[in-house]
């Protein structure tokens, strides 16, 4: 066993993460408190001094993955850049691009959620956060005169549906979809979505 000391904070997030990593290699229903401890080289009765549960342990490491998620995402809209360029980079680094092991996270916790209401608040309230993010930005690109979007709240949910059903598509099956075709069906979509063509969604001007 280690015998490192971390302050109560650090170990947590230690656990957590270690939490994630196992619920995207065995899947929420095959994760046990032992598979986490054993990762980390601790005990058991240390990862439950920190978690009670396997349940608050799991729900707990579902946010700690939103959040990273979202810092990622904040990062990506607080650049110093047009607004078409912080979208199309936000929509790409959310699509997937053929490496399922984030995805692999959020699909397990889509499934889980339609019986366990704690993770159910969790995905709900990252949904809610992407498509105000990318409503945001949106609204702002319209504001700058950019580009032309009626509803931009519709405009965001509509993107989102895509992206999810195209991360199902991805990590489910396999080689079923090459990421290339990905991103070139998710420039269509942005691009449309805003009323430009493709060629000026992916211009340099389109960068500044």
């Amino acid at each position: 066993m280690r015998n490192v000391r971390l302050s109560v904070a650090e170990r947590r997030e230690e656990l957590l993460r270690a939490t994630v990593e196992q619920i995207e290699e065995r899947g929420v229903a095959a994760v046990r408190i032992g598979d986490v401890a054993t990762a980390l080289g601790v005990s058991n009765a240390l990862v439950l001094y920190h978690f009670s549960s396997k349940e608050k342990l799991v729900a707990a490491a579902f946010s700690h993955a939103a959040e990273c998620d979202m810092a990622t995402l904040r990062a990506m809209t607080s650049r110093r850049t047009s607004a078409v360029r912080r979208l199309r980079a936000s929509v790409r680094w959310y699509a997937p691009s053929g490496a399922p092991k984030g995805w692999r996270l959020w699909i397990e916790a889509w499934a889980v959620a339609l019986r366990e209401p704690a993770l159910r608040e969790v995905a709900r309230d990252l949904d809610l956060r992407w498509k105000a993010a990318l409503t945001g930005l949106i609204e702002e690109g319209v504001a700058a005169g950019e580009f032309r979007c009626a509803d931009p709240v519709a405009a965001a949910q509509r993107l989102t549906a895509l992206l999810d059903g195209l991360a199902v598509q991805v990590t489910s099956y396999d080689g079923a979809l090459p990421r290339a075709r990905v991103y070139a069906w998710v420039d269509e979509a942005l691009a449309r979505e805003l009323s430009l063509d493709c060629a000026a969604l992916r211009a340099p001007s389109a960068a500044r």
